[in-house]
């Protein structure tokens, strides 16, 4: 077997057998080329000579081959040993720069984020904020989904989650954005036309637009302190669409039940008033952003989140 052959033999092996090295292991040996003394690289990695003097024999012994001739005056490496430390070396250099990169890559706004939104809410609070925000983070590239369905943030692989309503248990990382409630509302225009409602029961005699996904429905359930009561109001509309809805009721088509945040901005410019507003639906909740599990956030979606969570509060304040 010629010299090459032998070299690339032992280098098979120590390959095949770094799966159960330690790094601790691989950082003392380059220490201990780059001090060319046990006790040198005791210094650099803060240990005890005995320690590098044990790390050493362990890798030798797992790799059995000798890396290092040692004499009383000096350490130097073997043919072999010289070999190893050019690919310990450039690893160890790889790793440190993969670490860097990943370091920065969490602490610097930048990547593609995945975001996935519910289509009414994210569209009306959340969407306006795009350019804005891309604007001032140019890194940062947004893969936006619109859907009502409940994803699986982590094996859709979404960075980034809003929900509203009333939050699942789960695993993953919630903030808390802003809390809404479900009022009913009306046009000026129907109040006059028809009257304004004294009280829950009275819902029953007028002309009310019903989103279908309401729990109840075709009930309403109103609360007020404590005070809970259920009616069936006149339906003179009903869809899945709660936007369809609202600009039903700013018509003058009836009353709708919706939520606070959906109906602000209508209520703002005078096309809505709340009507019975001491009750409140049972449909309130929260809005929240949810993210996959763990400690560290990234920047971008840490970004983001502080963002949207300082527009919504504006928004709806």
């Amino acid at each position: 077997m010629t010299i090459g052959h032998r070299r690339i033999n032992v280098m098979q092996k120590m390959q095949e057998s770094l799966p159960g090295m330690s790094l601790d292991e691989l950082s003392t040996f380059v220490a201990v080329v780059e001090a060319s003394s046990f006790t040198g690289a005791a210094k650099v990695i803060r240990r005890d000579a005995t320690i590098v003097s044990r790390r050493m024999g362990q890798l030798e012994e797992r790799l059995g081959v000798r890396l290092l001739s040692r004499t009383t005056r000096k350490i130097a490496l073997t043919e072999v040993g010289a070999l190893y430390y050019q690919r310990i070396r450039a690893l160890l250099d790889g790793l440190e720069s993969a670490s860097q990169e990943a370091s920065n890559f969490a602490s610097s706004p930048q990547g593609l984020l995945r975001i996935s939104l519910p289509v009414t809410f994210g569209r009306r609070l959340i969407a306006p904020r795009f350019p804005a925000f891309l604007q001032e983070h140019p890194k940062i590239r947004i893969d936006a989904r619109f859907s009502d369905r409940y994803v699986d943030v982590v094996a859709e692989g979404f960075d980034v989650a809003i929900r509203v309503g009333v939050l699942r248990d789960s695993s993953l990382i919630a903030r808390h954005i802003a809390s809404f409630r479900t009022l009913l509302y009306a046009a000026p225009s129907y109040l006059v036309a028809h009257g304004e409602p004294q009280d829950p029961g009275d819902l029953e005699q007028h002309a009310c637009l019903g989103f279908i996904h309401y729990a109840s429905w075709p009930d309403w359930v109103l609360k007020r302190d404590g005070q809970q009561r259920t009616v069936r109001p006149a339906s003179s509309l009903s869809a899945d669409n709660s936007e369809s809805l609202l600009q039903a009721a700013i018509a003058g088509a009836g009353i709708v039940l919706t939520p606070d945040w959906l109906a602000h901005v209508a209520v703002r410019e005078g096309s809505l008033v709340q009507i019975l507003t001491e009750w409140q639906g049972s449909g309130g909740g929260g809005i929240y952003a949810v993210m996959p599990p763990g400690r560290l956030v990234p920047a971008k979606t840490r970004l983001f989140v502080d963002d949207i969570t300082a527009a919504v509060q504006a928004e709806l304040d």
